[in-house]
């Protein structure tokens, strides 16, 4: 789940108000560091490997992100 959020820096934002209760880290989107060579090479590697049939489902990859952050 994501969702954007428009904050003036003093109102809570509309589009809080439905989100569940929980943990939440805000990052900012317009400040969106550039990619290293080393992180633009590995994308184009897991893009080719997805191309070629080598992905896993959104399950697997749900299973795999919620047991990493169970660590």
């Amino acid at each position: 789940m994501s969702t954007v959020v428009n904050w003036n820096g003093v109102e809570l934002p509309d589009e809080l108000r439905g989100v569940p209760k929980g943990r939440y880290l805000l990052v900012p989107v317009d400040d969106v560091p550039a990619l290293t060579s080393e992180q633009e090479a590995g994308l184009e590697v897991a893009l080719a490997s997805v191309r070629g049939g080598g992905g896993v489902s959104r399950a697997e990859a749900r299973e795999r992100v919620d047991a990493a952050l169970r660590r």
